[in-house]
């Protein structure tokens, strides 16, 4: 009887301990349940405070990381093509272990199949999935995943990535209820911090746009102007290099003016052709032209090599009017970094038109000013044919007429040659008006296109184009007799290696310093045989001695040949 007794005491105290149990785990539920709702509330204020994009998106990963308490969390941000990865933030991963890794993913196997399938995908086991195919070495082990794709105004931006849930434990349910709910406050976020960014960056083109509208309107130099131009293009689209290229005239041919940033030199002073280059197809076109990878591109020649280290690119004519355009920029990011989106080359376009506008008004005010000379010239010249000559002209026919009544030997002798230097002053003053009058070199083409236009004649006969650089005021500060001199030497150098050097690249360079003149012309050939035919490189040594300079001919490093003629940029 006593143990029957204690039996329906124990039974309700079992029980009401298993109540209690319960009671307590749905109170510790509705407490994490409530934690869980303010740690949520929380990110959403967090991630909907950041203005500056870069920011915002860190602040979304760690918050994903930290609410379904992940070990890792990545977001992906979809490139402009829709199916590769364009940009990549990561939490959990050391910067060590990402250099270890390698290049960031582009988007295959699991994290393209959210890309291709932008639905809540959750896995237990990530090698399981049929589109997973493993992870690089050094890559730390992962099982448990769980990705959301983050929508910004109905077009998905990019996805969050998530895995390995501390604990050892599976994502649930909730976990997924509530990245999605973050991903739409992230989506928010986002389009509120591009927005901002777009609206900084407008700004900062006006400003850039205003700046060269006044130095080009208060007199700067165009070359000052097209530097500037290219460094404020360059600091806005955080690019590693900036460079201006403008026409050549009747050449058919692009020169680089400007190169500022990252290998400047490799591209200051080059000759673009227009149908092997990014600047000379988006200056026949009209239009801008973009490279995902500049340094992988098969529309830009190889040689010289000029872009090692580069990634994205964008050409955008400067100006698009009737006349066509005046110029290209061209921007180069370093490789690895986004490529440049509409958003960042339609202000651009907008920023190189404003500055053709300005180049053109600064045009039209130098032609002006030059009629103004002109035409004061005109005045000089007729008021000295109209007024001094005639004077002068009438004083000596005075003193020609009083000298037969001089009587006296010295003083007639005196007065004649007091006309006969009237004579010859009046003879000065006809020769400064026809000077006045008369425009030096007007209709000939200069040293620049003259030699882009013999390497052109030559490029059949090579079997190659030779890459052309130019440096210093070739047209301005040589003249025209050194000229002449200098692309017949030209026109010999590129005639011997098509003859006798067997190559397959040659690399030609013009330049000046306003005291001398250097053309250097380098193969990579057989080179000179000790018992081949030397009249050529005698005719092209004369002519530097002829005008004070040398030849000279070296071995580059690698075979072939460099001929280097070199002469002052004046006569002796």
């Amino acid at each position: 009887m006593g143990s029957s007794e204690e039996a329906r005491v124990r039974l309700p105290q079992l029980r009401l301990d298993e109540l209690l149990e319960e009671l307590q785990a749905r109170l510790d539920a509705a407490r994490g349940t409530r934690d869980r709702v303010h740690s949520l509330l929380e990110a959403v204020l967090s991630v909907g405070r950041e203005l500056d994009l870069e920011q915002a998106l860190h602040s979304i990963v760690e918050a994903a990381a930290a609410l379904v308490d992940a070990e890792y969390a990545a977001l992906g941000v979809i490139g402009p093509d829709g199916r590769r990865l364009s940009a990549f933030h990561t939490v959990g991963v050391s910067d060590e272990q990402i250099a270890r890794i390698g290049p960031y993913p582009e988007g295959h196997g699991i994290l393209g199949e959210l890309i291709r399938h932008p639905e809540p995908l959750r896995l237990a086991k990530i090698c399981e999935h049929p589109a997973s195919y493993g992870f690089p070495a050094h890559h730390p082990p992962m099982n448990t995943f769980l990705g959301v794709p983050i929508r910004v105004r109905d077009h998905v931006f990019g996805n969050l990535y998530l895995t390995e849930k501390r604990g050892g434990a599976q994502f649930d349910e909730e976990d997924v209820s509530v990245t999605l709910t973050l991903a739409v406050a992230a989506g928010v976020a986002i389009d509120n911090a591009r927005l901002y960014e777009e609206s900084r960056l407008r700004e900062r083109w006006l400003r850039a746009n205003a700046e060269i509208t006044h130095s080009l309107m208060s007199g700067s130099d165009r070359t000052e102007v097209l530097g500037l131009i290219a460094e404020r293009a360059g600091e806005i689209t955080q690019s590693a290099l900036a460079a201006v290229a403008l026409p050549m005239e009747d050449t058919g041919a692009l020169a680089v003016e400007i190169a500022v940033g990252m290998d400047a030199e490799a591209h200051r002073g080059l000759v673009l052709p227009m149908d092997s280059s990014l600047m000379g197809l988006a200056f026949s076109r009209a239009s801008s032209v973009s490279s995902a990878d500049v340094g992988q591109d098969d529309r830009i020649s190889l040689e010289p090599p000029r872009f090692d280290g580069l990634g994205p690119a964008v050409a955008v004519p400067i100006g698009t009017g009737s006349a066509g355009p005046r110029g290209v920029v061209l921007l180069a990011r370093k490789s690895g970094r986004p490529a440049f989106s509409a958003t960042e080359t339609e202000p651009l376009k907008a920023f190189a038109g404003q500055a053709a506008l300005a180049m053109e008004l600064a045009e039209r005010r130098a032609d002006a000013e030059e009629v103004a000379v002109l035409k004061d010239r005109d005045r000089i010249a007729r008021d000295l044919h109209d007024l001094a000559i005639q004077r002068l002209f009438a004083t000596g026919m005075t003193l020609q007429s009083a000298g037969r009544f001089i009587e006296h030997e010295e003083a007639a002798e005196r007065v004649v040659r007091a006309v006969d230097d009237l004579d010859e002053t009046i003879k000065i003053i006809r020769s400064t008006i026809f000077g006045l009058r008369t425009r030096e070199g007007a209709g000939e083409a200069g040293l620049r296109a003259r030699a882009v236009r013999v390497v052109g004649e030559a490029a059949p006969v090579l079997g190659f184009a030779p890459s052309v650089r130019m440096e210093g005021l070739l047209d301005t500060d040589v003249p025209k007799e050194i000229a002449d001199h200098m692309v017949a030497v030209l026109s010999e150098a590129l005639t011997n290696i098509a003859r006798h050097a067997h190559a397959d690249r040659a690399d030609v360079l013009l330049a000046t310093d306003g005291r001398q003149v250097r053309l250097s012309v380098t193969d990579n050939g057989t080179g000179i045989p000790d018992d081949g035919r030397r009249s050529g490189l005698r005719n092209m040594a004369e002519r530097a001695e002829q005008l004070g300079g040398r030849l000279e001919l070296g071995s580059p490093q690698g075979g072939g040949t460099t001929l280097t003629w070199c002469v002052p940029a004046r006569k002796p």
